[in-house]
Order: structure tokens, then C-alpha cells, then sequence
């Protein structure tokens, strides 16, 4: 099967190679750059441009032999532009080309510029924060305050970005956005998406997407997208950037990386590598009051776990210019993370409040995950009109080794024991296989129109195994209430036709997506096979109306779906202690969404927008099912019900002095969680509201601080009441060497306020919840840049494999 793939695969190439080339004009002006010493003047940018009325036909950058050559021309007059750091501006011409000939002119010198005493270094005139309808770009290479930071910090301290402690990751309500690194998925989900996060800095970000209404081009997720742009390092020449980081809060952290590219006329070779190793703490404190048969009963536990994570993060690419308008790429990603962890499960049990027994349960977790993305790549451009051909190619695995040895003690209530240790082995391997098929085609129908259409195939492989058993006469056995064997397959067959359109002042973009998903689970232990065959259909609408330069308004509608990520299909019971279990649900249905978003632009900075948003089947958070004879209490995902969401987001970049400068991001929603009778009787309407701001100031020409503060009131999620919480983190920076070095201090959560505090009173369920991960965190961090600065700007790649990579989870 690979190799017929493999063999269609080359074939396609071939015949886009041979048919596009054939379309090429023989019309062509070449010729060559250098310096006074004649010399190639490599790294320099060469326009050609229209003689009638300058505008611009092509560019390129030359290479290190210094020639240049443009093709595919129609007959006329020519003139070129040739710049170059350190050197003057140069125009040549007008050249005069006829129909057919190939004009080879006369060597182009270039003089010194003798005002530049200093390496010129190109500022970025991009804004730090672009507001765009129904999206939010963050110039990362612009912000003060993500020099030297993770990924994860940087979208801790996003606006209209919320990450919780069970470190899911919204910007559409509490609906689990779609995680995308340069479009393709990272794989993993939960506590391991974190350790990829956290390993990533800044230095091999370009910016970060925050669409809430996606274009039908993109997967149909009903909790938006973020999509993370990595800095392909299209610098011309050889570069470089090195950082290291070194932080300590309770524990120590540490993290070193690198982010190169290599480029010339014909290739870019680029990639990046980070390691870091971190020990951090996760604590949480439950008491679970049951009240049966006239006994009041409280259980109560402190958990208490320390975490050694050690994360090998890397990318390695290549493009090749087959032409001006062509290219074909290879890149290969991945990561390899061994966490190990020290589990502490206090267990007290108080009946009438009087103390009845203690059960303590000591674990030792080592889990080995290994991440790899292959990924083929082809853009090319049709013909002069401005048709285009992108096609994708991606095969991913995720596998994962997972060891955990329990000993549970147990205790009356003046410390000796009532039973034997019990010990207990819990192992779950898992490996994840995807292939991925993505085409897409856009035709400018005209100046002001396109129209794009495409189609995508996915296949998924989830094959998972759970065994768990006691310690019985010297060796581990398996218990068949526990052990399970679990196979998922999912095959998601997607097409999409998008139009848009310009008049006047209006703009159109109005799309349709179609997804046929084919999905089976086999439980080979159980004999026990569910399976599931349904068809859907996404509507995308998106209306502008840009009055005048500075306001704009923008109406958008769309439908989504979150299908589960594919851990959360697994018919496993997992082992907490004796009365605490999580569990997946094989008959978990996906999430839909429709989601109306209203927005006034003003001046593309200050936005304001009016939303809806409603959830069928809402299975996003945590249900707790309750056994009040057995006190068995199970964790789990549910089609729960419905939710509406109502409510306006406000962002505004205000500037105070010219030293000062601030962002401010207002959230406030009214939400109403209505459950399915089958779930019970919940209908309950809540308010919440986030406040957010960053505040920037500049001490002197290479001296800069940033302050961030967040606050949100009680909210109410699924079945839990939250308490009000607040953090503020700080950060001061230095640039160093000439600006290619900087160095910052930064401090999370300073005043240690950031956890969970919250309340289940549901059913026959009544627990409360404190829950607190290690954020107070000070880190040292140093930049420093090698190489040169001349820039060319390339589109970013979307490989296509995003949503199915969201979805692969692996969990503690």
C-alpha cells in the first residue's frame, strides 16, 4: 500500500512539474550582481518592475553566485531595482524585451553606501497585535514581553486566551480550541501538550493566530483555532539563534534551544531544536461528602504529585525553488519526552465526622512518549491569472510507553494497620498512526473575487492496551474487571468550495465544507465493538463593511464540531485509589457549535464584538458519576446537554506616553447549561467576566519592562462553580550587542495566587476542589542572534493534519 501511494505520490509531482513548466513564457531577462571588487553580490534584492507605471512584476534574491533571472515575461519595457545592505540603491533601464527573447544585460555594480558606518537592521513595521474579523495576530518577533519566553506563557498572557489547571486551552467560551503549529497538529494533548508548549521559545515564533471564525479552508473546530506560525528562517545566508533559560520556583527549570536556516536561490534549509528539563508540583484537595441511609460520610483526599519532565522538541525542513512560482518541500518534526512522577494519595474517611480509616496510595510513573511528523509539501503557482495548487502530504505517530507501580497502605484511625499492602502494576502503551491527504485550489476569478476549493482525507489508528492487576504470589496479574484491549479507527473524507468578493466597500466570503466521518471501536477483551457513520455540513459566512480607513464592521456565522479527543473513546477504567477512578466513554458522541460574531473595527487596533455561541451535545467538560453504596466515584465525558453562550469582548491598545503603552482585553458572557434529562435537571443560567491587561514601558533605548495582571469573577463550567481568582506576572529586558543579544528576568504568578477553587453540588454529588499547579516561577533567560538580517517573506505552511492531531491525547 506505501508504495503505490508512494509511486501515485511521485507521479502527481511529475506531471505538476512537467505541465506547469510548460506553460512557462520563453520571454526572460537574466543577468548578474556585484560588487565594485566584482564580486557576487549575494543577498541582494532584485525588483522588476513595469517601465509605463512601476509596478512591480516579480523579485528575487540573489544567491551566491549574484544572477538573477526572470522568466515567463510578456514583451515591454522593463526596469530593475537592485538593493542591498551597505550598499546605494540602484535602477536599471528601461529594458526593452521583445516577444520570445531572452535579453541577457550588461553586469550590475553595486557602490558602497559610505553613510552607513553600522550594519543596517530591518524593524518590522508590523503592529505587536494585528485585530483582524473573527481574527487576533500576535507578532511575537515585536513583543517585549515574549523575548525569552515559552509558547505557553506567551498564550497564558494572550488576550481572549484561557488555559485552565487541567491545562485545556479555550478562546471560543470553554470550548476546547484547535492547537495548530504552522497548521499541523502537535499530537498530543493535556499535560503533554504543555511539555511541547513549554519547550518551544519565542525565538522559533513568528506569531500566533487567534481565529474565532475560520474560513471553510480550515478544519471545522467549534472551539476556534490557534494556530502557532513558527519563524521558518527565511533569512538569507546562514543564521542563527541560541537560547537559554534557567528558572527556579519551588524546583528547578532549565531550557536551551537553537532556530537556523540556510538559505540560497535554489534552497532553504531551516530547522530548530529545544531541550528542557523541569521539576514542578501538581496538588489537589477534595472532599466528597456523601449522605446515605441517614450516615454522612466525607471523603476526604490530599494528592500530591512532583513531576521530572525532560523534552527533546526538534524540526527539520528543506524547500526547493523550482521556479519562481513553484516549490517543493520536506519536513520532518517531532519530539521525544520522558516524564517521570512521585504520586502521594492521602485518603481520610470521616463518617459522622468521626475518623473511620486512611488509605495512602504511593506511586511511581516513567512514561516515554515519542512524536514524529513527516510531512510532504507542493505549491505552485498555475499561470500569470494567479491560479495556485497546494497539496499536503503527512504521516504521523505517536507512541507511548507508560509504567506504574501502586502500593496502597491501609490504616485505622490510630495508625495500624487493618490489611495488607495492597500492590498494583498499571501499564498502558499506546501508538497512534495518522495519514493525511490535503489538495487545495484557489482561482482570482477576477481583480476583485476567488474562488477556493479542496478536499482532504484522514485515516486514524489508535491502538491502545490497559493492564492492570495485583501483586498475587510474587508476580503482577492482570484483573479482567480492568485490563481492556482497545482499537480505534476513524476515516474523515472532507471537501470545501469558498467564495470571495469585493464591491465597493462590501466584502463576501461565504463557504461550504462537507465531512463524512466513519468511525469503529473495538474493544478486543470485551468483544464489544461500537461504530458510527454520519455526514455534515459547515456553513461559513463572513460580511465586511469597511466604511471609511478606520472603521469597520464584520458579521460572521459558523458551524463546528469538536469530535473526542481519542483517549476520551477508551472504554478504560483508570486508577486513582480504591474510591477514585477516571473513565472513557465509547459511545461519546461529538460537540456542535453555531456561533454568530458581530464586530466594529476602529483604526485596526480597537475591536469590539457581540457573540453567540450554542453547544448540542456538549461532552468538553469533566462529569463525576457518584455510586453512594460502593462511595466509588468515577470520572468521565458525557453528551451532557446543551449550552448558550451570550456575550461581548472588547481589546484596546491604549498609549499613555511614549514610554508606556498598554493593552486591555474585557471578556463578559451570560451562559445557561442545560442538561439532557437523562443527566438530570440542571438549568442554570451564569455570568463571567475576564479582565486582562499587559502594560509596557520603556526605561531607555535598550531597558524595557512589561507588566501583565489577569482577573476573572465566579464562573460556572459543566457542573462546577468556580471561585474568583486573579495573577500578575512581571518581566524586565535588556537588548545586548548591538541588539542581537538580550537578556530577561521575568516572574509568574507573583503573588502566588493562581489555582482552582471550586464546587460540586449535582445529583447526589457534593465535593469541593483545590487545585493548584506550581505557576510562581522566576526564569533568567538569554537570546543572542548570528547571521545576517536581510529578510524574505514567505507564506507560512499549513500541512493540513491539524484537527487529528488535537485529538491525539495523552494523559496522565
Amino acid at each position: 500500500m506505501k508504495g503505490v501511494f508512494l509511486c501515485l505520490l511521485s507521479a502527481l509531482f511529475v506531471g505538476l512539474y512537467n505541465n506547469l513548466y510548460a506553460q512557462v513564457l520563453p520571454s526572460a531577462i537574466g543577468g548578474k550582481i556585484l560588487t565594485e571588487s566584482r564580486l557576487p553580490a549575494e543577498a541582494s534584492t532584485v525588483v522588476l518592475l513595469k517601465y509605463q507605471d512601476s509596478s512591480i512584476v516579480n523579485s528575487e534574491i540573489t544567491g551566491k553566485s549574484g544572477l538573477i533571472k526572470f522568466t515567463g515575461l510578456e514583451p515591454g519595457s522593463y526596469l530593475l531595482f537592485i538593493g542591498k545592505i551597505g550598499f546605494i540603491k540602484t535602477y536599471r533601464g528601461p529594458f526593452q524585451l521583445l516577444g520570445g527573447q531572452t535579453l541577457v544585460i550588461d553586469d550590475i555594480l553595486l557602490k558602497p553606501d559610505t553613510k552607513q558606518l553600522k550594519e543596517v537592521s530591518i524593524i518590522s513595521t508590523r503592529p505587536e497585535v494585528e485585530v483582524k474579523p473573527g481574527k487576533i495576530i500576535l507578532n511575537i518577533p515585536n513583543s517585549l514581553i515574549a523575548t525569552g519566553s515559552s509558547v505557553y506563557d506567551i498564550l497564558r498572557e494572550s488576550p481572549g486566551v484561557r488555559i485552565d489547571n487541567n491545562n485545556n486551552i479555550n478562546i471560543i467560551g470553554r470550548q476546547d480550541a484547535l492547537i495548530t503549529i504552522d497548521g499541523k497538529p502537535t499530537n498530543l494533548s493535556g499535560d503533554d501538550l504543555m511539555s511541547i508548549l513549554k519547550s518551544m521559545q519565542s525565538n522559533t515564533i513568528d506569531r500566533i493566530e487567534l481565529i474565532t471564525s475560520g474560513s471553510t479552508r480550515d478544519d471545522a473546530s467549534a472551539g476556534g483555532i490557534v494556530n502557532i506560525v513558527l519563524n521558518k528562517g527565511n533569512n538569507i545566508g546562514a543564521n542563527a539563534t541560541i537560547t537559554g533559560t534557567a528558572g527556579y520556583g519551588k524546583y528547578y527549570k532549565g531550557a536551551a534551544g537553537v532556530v537556523f536556516n540556510d538559505r540560497t536561490d535554489k534552497f532553504n534549509i531551516f530547522g530548530s531544536y529545544n531541550n528542557s528539563n523541569n521539576k514542578s508540583f501538581h496538588d489537589f484537595t477534595t472532599d466528597r461528602l456523601i449522605n446515605y441511609n441517614q450516615l454522612l460520610s466525607d471523603y476526604h483526599v490530599d494528592y500530591n504529585a512532583i513531576q521530572l519532565n525532560h523534552n527533546n522538541n526538534f524540526s527539520l525542513g528543506t524547500d526547493y525553488f523550482i521556479s519562481p512560482n513553484q516549490t517543493i518541500g520536506f519536513l520532518v518534526s517531532g519530539s521525544i519526552i520522558d516524564d517521570s512522577f512521585t504520586k502521594n494519595n492521602n485518603l481520610k474517611i470521616f463518617n459522622q465526622s468521626v475518623p473511620d480509616s486512611t488509605i495512602i496510595a504511593n506511586s511511581d510513573v516513567k512514561r516515554h512518549i515519542t512524536r514524529f511528523n513527516y510531512n510532504l509539501n507542493y505549491k505552485g503557482k498555475l499561470d500569470k491569472a494567479g491560479k495556485t495548487l497546494t497539496a499536503n502530504f503527512n504521516y504521523n505517530t505517536v507512541n507511548r510507553t507508560s509504567a506504574e507501580y501502586i502500593v496502597n497502605d491501609f490504616f485505622n484511625p490510630d495508625g495500624t494497620t487493618y490489611r495488607a499492602p495492597l500492590l498494583l502494576q498499571n501499564l498502558s502503551p499506546s501508538n497512534i498512526h495518522i495519514w493525511i491527504a490535503k489538495v487545495d485550489f484557489t482561482d482570482p476569478l477576477t481583480k476583485t473575487s476567488s474562488l477556493d476549493a479542496g478536499f482532504k482525507y484522514s485515516n486514524v489508528i489508535s491502538n491502545n492496551d490497559l493492564v492492570f492487576g495485583p501483586l498475587v504470589n510474587g508476580a503482577y496479574t492482570s484483573d479482567p474487571a480492568f485490563s481492556n484491549h482497545f482499537i480505534y479507527t476513524e476515516n474523515v473524507n472532507a471537501a470545501y468550495v469558498n467564495y470571495t468578493n469585493k464591491y465597493n466597500k462590501f466584502n463576501f466570503d461565504i463557504g461550504l465544507r462537507a465531512e463524512q466521518t466513519a468511525a469503529t471501536g473495538n474493544s478486543m477483551t470485551l468483544n464489544h465493538v461500537v461504530s458510527s457513520n454520519y455526514t455534515d455540513l459547515f456553513p461559513h459566512i463572513l460580511f465586511t463593511y469597511k466604511k471609511d480607513d478606520k472603521n469597520e464592521f464584520s458579521l460572521s456565522y459558523n458551524r463546528g464540531i469538536t469530535r473526542p479527543v481519542y483517549d476520551k473513546l477508551n472504554p478504560f477504567l483508570y486508577y486513582t485509589d480504591l474510591y477514585d477512578y477516571a473513565a472513557g466513554n465509547p459511545y461519546l458522541k461529538p460537540e456542535y457549535s453555531n456561533t454568530v460574531e458581530i464586530s466594529y473595527n476602529y483604526n485596526k487596533e480597537f475591536i469590539t464584538t457581540l457573540y453567540s455561541n450554542i453547544v448540542t451535545d456538549a461532552a468538553s467538560f469533566n462529569f463525576v458519576e457518584q455510586n453512594d453504596t460502593s462511595k466509588v466515584n468515577i470520572n468521565t465525558n458525557i453528551n451532557f446537554g446543551k449550552i448558550y453562550n451570550y456575550g461581548i469582548r472588547f481589546f484596546a491598545p491604549v498609549t499613555f506616553a511614549n514610554w508606556w503603552n498598554a493593552n486591555f482585553n474585557v471578556d463578559a458572557a451570560y451562559q445557561r447549561y442545560i442538561a439532557y434529562p437523562a443527566n438530570g435537571n440542571l438549568n442554570k443560567g451564569t455570568q463571567d467576566v475576564v479582565l486582562t491587561s499587559t502594560q509596557h514601558f520603556i526605561i531607555s533605548k535598550t531597558l524595557s519592562a512589561e507588566i501583565y495582571g489577569k482577573y476573572e469573577t465566579p464562573s460556572f463550567y459543566g457542573i462546577n462553580q468556580f471561585k474568583s481568582y486573579y495573577n500578575v506576572d512581571a518581566s524586565i529586558g535588556k537588548t545586548l550587542f548591538d541588539k542581537r543579544g538580550n537578556i530577561r528576568l521575568s516572574v509568574t504568578d507573583i503573588f502566588n495566587t493562581l489555582r482552582d477553587r471550586s464546587r460540586i453540588n449535582y445529583e447526589n454529588l457534593d465535593m469541593s476542589i483545590i487545585d493548584k499547579r506550581e505557576s510562581q516561577v522566576a526564569r533568567l533567560t538569554f537570546t543572542y542572534r548570528f547571521g545576517k538580517t536581510t529578510l524574505k517573506a514567505i507564506a507560512p505552511h499549513h500541512p493540513g493534519n491539524e484537527e487529528e492531531q488535537k485529538r491525539t491525547l495523552a494523559s496522565n
